[in-house]
């Protein structure tokens, strides 16, 4: 999620990065229950990063991206709650 050459990165780079880190969590816990997560610090901890990421993420994604989510087949509408999680 960095910038290497000091030029911004496009904001579509950091959605696909969104994608990425939801995909890391869905790994993480895939076929874990509640107290299965919540009693392995590891992925607890993995999970928990990666949703920080997913919020520091879309505060790089413009305000008026949501406005046109309604076009996309999975909406982007929630990008200031993601960016809030902490």
């Amino acid at each position: 999620m960095s910038e290497t050459d000091g030029a911004p990165r496009a904001w579509r780079l950091y959605v696909n990065d969104m994608i990425e880190f939801s995909e890391n969590v869905q790994a993480y816990t895939a076929g874990l229950d509640e107290d299965g997560f919540l009693s392995d610090r590891r992925t607890y901890d993995a999970t928990l990063r990666n949703l920080e990421l997913i919020g520091e993420a879309a505060t790089h994604i413009p305000k008026s991206v949501p406005a046109l989510s309604a076009q996309l087949q999975n909406p982007l509408d929630s990008l200031d709650e993601a960016a809030n999680i902490r």
